[in-house]
């Protein structure tokens, strides 16, 4: 857990540093870099627009059609798509999952180089990809790089407990959540992290 980032909000938020500490799992806030980059990008289309549970679920069914060590990309092109349709997934995400794998294979997106780009760089190249939109490679910068300062301003979660806990009438504007999220630099991943967690409080 990065202490300095609290000791921020401390001082610029008192409304943020008050949820924070009525989380009492402090360790989830911890930042880590994946150590398989390509099934972090598929697992992250395989469980867009779902829940963490359903998500989670189709995702260990997919892992389970691939030698217990992982999968490569060579081995998901290879997948016939009845296969991966078998385990959960729409044919629109089959055809996204492929596209990554595709993209990996042929050279296209080189991952033992992204995590020297910087943010925007990295939202550039996987957007490129079909499939990726702006808010999967923001949740690629959080949890796959273990970018500190990454915010999502069209994510739904972030959206309502912004509403909340600012006791906003409707949900905020790109504007207002600019103006209220700049306070929170260089940490915005932390405050993402304390607003998702502030709904289940």
């Amino acid at each position: 857990m990065n202490t300095a980032a609290f000791q921020h909000f401390q001082s610029v938020d008192p409304i943020l540093f008050s949820v924070f500490k009525k989380i009492s799992d402090k360790k989830t806030f911890t930042l880590t870099k994946s150590s398989d980059i390509f099934s972090d990008l598929v697992e992250s289309i395989i469980c867009q627009q779902l829940s963490n549970k359903a998500g989670s679920t189709i995702f260990l069914r997919f892992c389970a059609l691939f030698p217990k060590h992982g999968f490569t990309p060579k081995q998901v092109l290879e997948m016939p798509d009845e296969k991966i349709r078998s385990t959960g997934p729409s044919w629109s995400k089959i055809s996204y999952i492929k596209s990554i794998a595709w993209a990996v294979e042929s050279g296209q997106l080189n991952l033992r180089t992204i995590d020297a780009k910087s943010d925007e760089d990295v939202i550039i190249e996987l957007t490129k990809i079909r499939g990726i939109g702006r808010w999967t490679a923001e949740m690629f910068l959080m949890f796959t790089l273990g970018r500190e300062d990454i915010f999502s301003f069209g994510d739904l979660g972030l959206r309502r407990a912004i509403m909340k806990l600012y006791k906003m009438k409707k949900e905020p504007t790109i504007r207002q959540m600019e103006k209220l999220t700049n306070r929170w630099k260089p940490y915005r991943t932390y405050a993402a992290k304390i607003l998702w967690m502030s709904l289940e409080i």
